[in-house]
């Protein structure tokens, strides 16, 4: 950058001037890169400064680089301000069929230069080594250096449908669930069931059908499978047709011990790109 200054404004005190440093800086830092290529770059008189012949070609190459690096300034800022590039999303089956793809249509409509690319998995991805911008999953944030924000309480609820309750009875209280078929979510760590009147207390249900999706209980539950529990999202729909009943609507529960929600996980607050910040934005507000 000193060379190339030097050579464009034709002297060392010129150089300086649009550097903002002093002249003899530019100087040192010339001198500087000569010893360091073992040539001389600039012919040098008290009244002028010329290029020799590896002066010439080095000016060429670096002229070529700083333009480069500028555009490459330009793409990454505009990347930061403007929405655009791709978008690398990592969600929950459950959550993102249920919730998120159904959005993912508008969000691309309103921004165009977006192009997005959305993996369904259960598995908990390294945002770092997978190149994910934003990954959507429920629990505790795994990683300090990772952020995490809010999207959606995990509102859990127990359901069956009409015809389940109607051939085998409805319970009237929590501990009447151990005489049901209970429909248990098979993910690790999400398996039993806890109910949180005071305190979360586990319930001794019984029941011989499991799955790992949140979208397997629901076929097993609308197939009058048995009661599930699952979140309130994910059968927002079915409940409003009338397809499922919710039970116990006076109590609350938990496939946890602790009540979770689902959070946008990504990887930095203060570097967030306009795709990025442009995503969480969007979804905040459709759920809001």
């Amino acid at each position: 950058m000193y060379f190339n200054a030097v050579v464009e404004t034709g002297s060392f005190s010129e150089a300086g001037r649009v550097l903002d440093v002093q002249p003899s800086s530019v100087s040192r830092q010339v001198t500087a890169l000569e010893k360091e290529l073992g040539i001389a770059l600039l012919n040098r008189t008290t009244r002028s400064i010329g290029l020799t012949e590896a002066g010439r070609q080095y000016y060429g190459y670096s002229r070529h680089v700083l333009q480069e690096l500028e555009e490459a300034r330009r793409a990454v800022h505009a990347l930061s301000d403007t929405p655009r590039g791709r978008l690398r999303l990592s969600m929950t089956v459950g959550f993102g069929e249920s919730v998120v793809l159904p959005l993912i249509p508008a969000f691309m409509a309103r921004y165009p230069d977006i192009a997005v690319d959305i993996e369904l998995t259960e598995r908990v991805v390294d945002l770092v080594d997978e190149n994910i911008d934003v990954a959507l999953r429920s629990g505790r944030l795994p990683d300090s250096s990772l952020i995490a924000t809010k999207v959606a309480d995990n509102d859990f609820l127990l359901c069956a449908t009409p015809a389940f309750l109607a051939q085998q009875g409805q319970p009237s209280t929590p501990d009447e669930l151990t005489a049901f078929q209970c429909i248990r979510y098979g993910y690790a760590g999400w398996r039993e069931w806890y109910l949180f009147d005071e305190q979360p207390a586990r319930l001794p249900i019984q029941g011989s059908l499991t799955v790992n999706t949140v979208q397997g209980q629901k076929q097993l539950v609308l197939n009058h499978g048995g009661i599930a529990l699952i979140p309130r999202w994910a059968v927002e729909d079915e409940l409003s047709r009338g397809e499922l009943v919710p039970l116990l609507p006076s109590h609350r529960f938990s496939p946890q011990e602790n009540l979770s929600a689902t959070y946008a996980i990504y990887l930095n607050r203060t570097l967030v790109s306009g795709k990025v910040r442009a995503f969480l934005d969007f979804l905040r507000a459709s759920l809001a």
